[in-house]
């Protein structure tokens, strides 16, 4: 058996000097590739290991590529920090945290890192049906430019909706300016993801979802629940998201 070890290492060494290549499963790597698998019932097995593994890394090289078993992504450092393929809950990406993924990690929602308002109204000053009804992932950015273009004559002062609209963050270079105050469901899937994010009272905060002329949804940031309020009222909270 070491025979047989001692001479795979002599002819692997061979590859490796003669053609700095080598193959697993075929014996013609690619002329491309340092490294060539073939194989059409197997497949490539990273190291494994969670962050506070990988955090023990010492002097990772720039490329360095493992499987997080923490969020359960591949991550690659750059030379400055560790990367995800995808993104994840409590990441800090886009200006704020993510706070919710599909479609495997490619898509979600961020939420600012914290409130924009702490007492402010749904409307502009004036009752009216603004038809911004929708709920859904992605349904807050659309009642969002539908309360500000439909809210009818207004006073001059803030809304919530208005609030969101003009929200611009800096982060790493970029200036997101696409945040929007959240539809009922994206704000319920907030709350259930507080914790994560941080910074909220335990307190009402405004959705975009309307119910009715007078009256908008609000979600209770201090225990699960949902309702309606006066869009007069001035005492809840704003919280903005984008998606992603």
């Amino acid at each position: 058996m070491k025979r047989k070890i001692f001479s795979f290492l002599v002819i692997l060494i061979a590859v490796i000097s003669v053609n700095a290549q080598v193959g697993i499963g075929t014996s013609n790597p690619n002329t491309s590739a340092a490294l060539d698998i073939t194989s059409d019932s197997l497949g490539f097995l990273p190291p494994r290991m969670d962050s506070v593994k990988r955090n023990a890394i010492v002097s990772p090289a720039v490329g360095l590529t493992i499987f997080n078993t923490s969020i359960n992504s591949f991550e690659y450092y750059n030379g400055t920090r560790w990367f995800s393929t995808v993104h994840y809950v409590g990441e800090s990406y886009g200006g704020g945290i993510v706070y919710y993924v599909y479609d495997g990690g490619q898509h979600g929602l961020i939420a600012a890192k914290a409130d924009l308002s702490t007492g402010t109204r749904w409307y502009g000053g004036t009752f009216t049906n603004t038809c911004a009804r929708a709920d859904g992932i992605g349904a807050g950015l659309k009642n969002t430019a539908i309360i500000i273009a439909g809210q009818g004559p207004v006073d001059g002062n803030t809304f919530a909706a208005r609030i969101c609209n003009e929200y611009i963050v800096t982060s790493g270079g970029v200036t997101y300016a696409d945040w929007y105050l959240p539809s009922k469901l994206e704000l319920n899937i907030l709350f259930l993801q507080k914790n994560v994010v941080g910074g909220f009272a335990n307190k009402l905060y405004w959705s975009s979802t309307e119910v009715n002329s007078v009256e908008a949804s609000v979600q209770n940031f201090a225990a699960p629940g949902q309702g309606m309020h006066d869009k007069s009222e001035t005492i809840r909270f704003v919280r903005a998201i984008r998606a992603f």
